[in-house]
């Protein structure tokens, strides 16, 4: 059980004596981003953006203290382009356990993914000290933040940023937001972010390790690479959670064999969770059956009469779609299985979670509208729950709005291959395996998640060259979908596999 007593700085100096170094560390931070004000103040929509803010709070996990206080910081970081003029302010909130050696404490910076998405999903849903509740999917109405029990700040210190255009990050001239999107323009920046943050924070000598979900996990290794080249900072290790790594695989499952055959498994383990039939030994058997008879028989000419029948059969029982459905397409699925979720298919399937199904607004139109059960359904709550919490906790008011999700990103983003399609980061993780031999990688999905299947993870993974020691990245399958840590027994599961692997990566 989690205790969380929250207190303003004031109230804590009443009660009891602060710690010398994090008053001083507090006191450094404050008045090195005065000073950045006062060389430049704020203008346009940067003005709405409040000093930054220090709070500390009691602490403690699993019936265990871990330290008099935590420190909270909410607060921006300045960016500055080629002219020495303000280009931008990144938002971020960190928390730090007071009284830790920074020497052997390890820091972590955590990023979600959209493009411009911000950082309240991993933070609320998954290592912040609060989180939402177990009943958070069916009834986001009434959600509410709880202490966390499986916070990540009993094995490392946590830096929660958002990207230009997500959360409260802004440009300073809102034409020029897009200079950021792009992958390499979003490195950069970011790897500013984190440089500025060790150098304030005197954390240049503690473990680092990169957190990202989706494109976040896209981001990490791009960051990573950043990191390395232009601020001579080496990453220990990158969790990537769902992660976007390759969309030659990803792009294109009714037409193209390999891409099918690498979601089916994702989708036969929704069936299985939906049946409450989940086995590991179900889901080898799928996945054997996506790799062999499926991709080869999608491969080849389409299969007739008996033969078809035979096959087609199979599939609709791994799927739970009807066999005439399959049929029509040949096998390919494609988005089908969205679209005749449910025993009388009238129910509508998640892309995040295709276990998870919602009633079909427009049963009688054939056309989908695109909306998604999980990310346009429960999880638009933590906009406004993370507004409450940076406002009452964190003493941060603004009435700038908090962007969750900034779709408009996405579209405008501006890839460094031809389009998503071609996206890749292959190449970035092999060069990044090859420089820095004391990295490693863990990769977690849910394994009914068809956004990012696991499978394409899984074949990443597989045909990476032989870089150093083995095992330097591994792939971790968990209940549930794209944010699998909403249910309490994965997250509970991830947290324990990523104590295991800083433990591991965090020794001297």
């Amino acid at each position: 059980m989690v205790k969380y007593d929250e207190c303003s700085a004031r109230r804590v100096t009443m009660l009891r004596r602060v710690p010398l170094r994090s008053v001083l560390a507090g006191l450094l931070v404050l008045s090195l981003a005065v000073a950045a004000r006062a060389q430049q103040p704020a203008e346009g929509v940067l003005a709405l953006l409040p000093p930054d803010s220090v709070t500390h709070h009691e602490l403690a996990v699993g019936g265990r203290t871990l330290a008099a206080t935590a420190t909270a910081s909410a607060g921006t970081f300045p960016l500055f382009d080629e002219k020495g003029e303000r280009s931008a302010a990144v938002f971020y909130t960190a928390y730090v356990l007071d009284d830790a050696p920074a020497e052997t404490r390890p820091v972590t910076f955590v990023f979600n993914g959209g493009p411009g998405a911000a950082s309240a999903y991993l933070q609320l849903g998954l290592a912040g000290p609060r989180a939402v509740g177990p009943d958070f999917a069916p009834d986001p109405a009434r959600a509410q933040l709880h202490d966390n029990p499986d916070t990540w700040l009993a094995f490392t210190d946590l830096v929660f940023v958002d990207p230009v255009g997500a959360g409260w990050s802004r440009a300073a001239d809102p034409d020029k937001a897009k200079d950021f999107w792009s992958e390499r323009a979003d490195a950069q920046s970011l790897a500013k972010v984190v440089a500025l943050y060790l150098a304030r924070n005197r954390r240049g000598v503690s473990p680092k390790f990169l957190l990202g979900e989706s494109y976040g996990g896209y981001r990490s290794v791009m960051l990573a690479r950043a990191l390395q080249r232009e601020q001579g900072v080496l990453v220990n290790g990158i969790v990537m959670v769902s992660p976007f790594v390759e969309g030659r695989l990803m792009f294109g499952a009714d037409r193209f064999a390999l891409v099918a055959a690498l979601r089916l498994p994702s989708l036969a383990a929704a069936e299985l969770d939906r049946r409450d039939a989940f086995t590991p030994e179900a889901l080898a058997t799928a996945e054997h059956f996506a790799l062999t008879d499926y991709l080869t028989t999608l491969a080849g000419r389409p299969p007739e009469g008996v033969a078809a029948d035979a096959f087609y059969a199979r599939v609709a029982g791994l799927t739970g779609l009807p066999a005439d459905v399959i049929a029509r397409s040949r096998g390919f699925i494609g988005d089908a299985y969205l679209d005749h979720a449910g025993a009388n298919g009238a129910e509508v399937a998640s892309a995040y979670d295709a276990a998870f199904l919602s009633p079909d607004p427009f049963p009688d139109s054939p056309a989908d509208d695109g909306l998604d059960p999980v990310l346009d359904g429960y999880t638009q709550a933590l906009g406004g729950l993370f507004v409450g919490h940076a406002r009452d906790a964190l003493g941060f008011k603004t009435a700038l709005t908090f962007n969750l999700l900034d779709r408009d990103i996405a579209r405008q983003w501006r890839w460094q291959a031809r389009g998503i399609v071609q996206a890749s980061i292959e190449r970035d993780l092999r060069e990044l395996l090859a420089l820095n031999p004391d990295l490693d990688v863990l990769v977690a999905h849910g394994r009914s998640d068809i956004v990012t299947p696991y499978a394409v993870s899984r074949y990443l993974i597989d045909h990476l060259p032989p870089l150093g020691r083995e095992g330097r990245v591994v792939l971790k399958l968990y209940k549930g979908g794209h944010m699998f840590y909403f249910d309490a027994s994965a997250r509970t599961a991830f947290t324990a596999d990523a104590a295991a692997f800083y433990l591991q990566q965090a020794a001297p």
